[in-house]
């Protein structure tokens, strides 16, 4: 059963010119461990108010506006309208391209994991999200209170990057709903997407890309086994399964040594601002 929780709909208002402020930005660079193909995080508003403040922790100061957050009032204004902000702490666009994040735990390095609301603002079907062993879309102006503490991930596809606009509230002593104001009913089904499970021969090809692997094509040969999560049924932890199992077919016990270690920094344990070490 989904965990992750479609919330409301709210309107989206013409937003192409601060589309194009937001694709021209350069890459982060925040959060590389978990990206393959193009993805970053935009920050808009958080303590600081510094750009360069990028690595998400929980906060007692007041939000306030980026540089950034400023060259996007038509989405701040999406925020200020709809959601109630005494204990939002980050104001975030999550832009995904021709990428796929590896199936991770939000909040492993802190205490208390927080709310974490996402709304597609420029989407696609190609544009799908994971939560263990299903797979989803986020329409347009959906929102979404995404369930942070099972293993999730989300893919995009080669055409316009996927934007989405990811709020943050500190705390869990209060319903998510009721920060949402001036929401419209959300009438249409929750678009899970069916998948068939793996076959033995789509199995077997998978696990063989373990017999070429090399300590500088480790990485770069996580992406197939994240795809295959998207297209067969299967949980996000098969996902590291199945890698560490085809780095021991490389016959480089320090290959498999590393994808055991990968899966512990992505799902299981990991510190703040750890940087994973390929």
């Amino acid at each position: 059963m989904l965990k992750s929780k479609r919330l409301a709909t709210l309107p989206i208002p013409d937003l192409t010119a601060e589309f194009a402020v937001l694709d021209s930005q350069q890459a982060s660079g925040e959060y590389d461990a978990f990206t393959f193909g193009s993805w970053s995080s935009h920050v808009l508003a958080n303590g600081s108010g510094s750009a360069k403040d990028t690595a998400f922790r929980p906060h007692d100061e007041s939000i306030t506006p980026t540089e950034l957050g400023g060259r996007l009032p038509g989405i701040m204004r999406l925020v200020t309208d709809h959601f109630a902000t005494e204990n939002l702490q980050w104001v975030r666009v999550f832009a995904l391209q021709d990428g796929i994040l590896a199936p991770h735990v939000d909040f492993l390095e802190f205490d208390e994991p927080g709310v974490r609301l996402q709304v597609p603002l420029r989407t696609t079907t190609e544009a799908l999200h994971s939560e263990d062993d299903l797979v989803y879309h986020l329409r347009r102006g959906e929102v979404w209170q995404i369930h942070t503490t099972v293993p999730h991930s989300a893919r995009s596809g080669s055409g316009p990057g996927r934007l989405s606009l990811c709020l943050d509230f500190a705390g869990t002593g209060f319903a998510p709903e009721d920060v949402i104001r001036d929401a419209v009913p959300t009438e249409q089904d929750i678009h899970i997407v069916d998948r068939q499970p793996p076959s033995a021969e789509e199995l077997e090809k998978l696990l063989s890309l373990g017999d070429d692997m090399t300590p500088s094509t480790l990485r770069s040969a996580f992406r197939p086994f994240a795809a295959m999560h998207f297209e067969r049924r299967a949980s996000a932890r098969d996902t590291f399964d199945w890698y560490v199992r085809a780095a021991e077919r490389s016959g480089d016990p320090r290959l498999a040594e590393k994808a055991a270690a990968f899966r512990t920094y992505c799902i299981e344990q990991r510190a703040y601002k750890e940087v994973f070490d390929w």
